[in-house]
């Protein structure tokens, strides 16, 4: 079971470090568009490519380390601040990804919520990192 906290964990800091990435990507494309000068089209492909598998990816994360705790404990809730920081790491993920579908033009006003839910996710994951540290030691 340790060996499988520990692969869980590492997996989910991949993930963490994945939307860091992400989230750099999308600074530069916010930042080519409101200069007003030439946007690079590969990034805006690989943001809008990586958006769909890191949604997917995170909840696989999610519900892993879901299962892991309860074959482990025998419940869900060992670790409660740890599991309702995660499932709100999946709420943001999911309102962020149908967000971004709304996304229509260079002037759509989805843009900003987009941007701000990113921000939020960052900001999460990084508590979450944390939290799962201390569930780990």
């Amino acid at each position: 079971m340790d060996y499988l906290r520990i692969l869980h964990g590492s997996y989910n800091f991949i993930i963490a470090l994945t939307f860091i990435y992400q989230g750099w990507l999308g600074i530069k494309i916010r930042n080519e568009r409101k200069a007003a000068g030439s946007r690079d089209l590969h990034v805006i492909r690989r943001h809008r490519n990586l958006g769909p598998v890191l949604v997917l990816l995170c909840s696989l994360g999610y519900f892993g380390g879901a299962v892991l705790v309860y074959i482990d404990k025998g419940r869900i809730f060992e670790f409660p601040l740890h599991n309702m920081t995660g499932a709100g790491i999946i709420i943001l993920v999911i309102i962020s990804f149908l967000t971004s579908r709304r996304i229509k033009g260079l002037d759509s006003k989805w843009r900003t919520p987009h941007f701000v839910l990113g921000i939020g996710i960052l900001c999460v994951y990084l508590v979450q990192v944390f939290l799962g540290l201390d569930v780990l030691f």
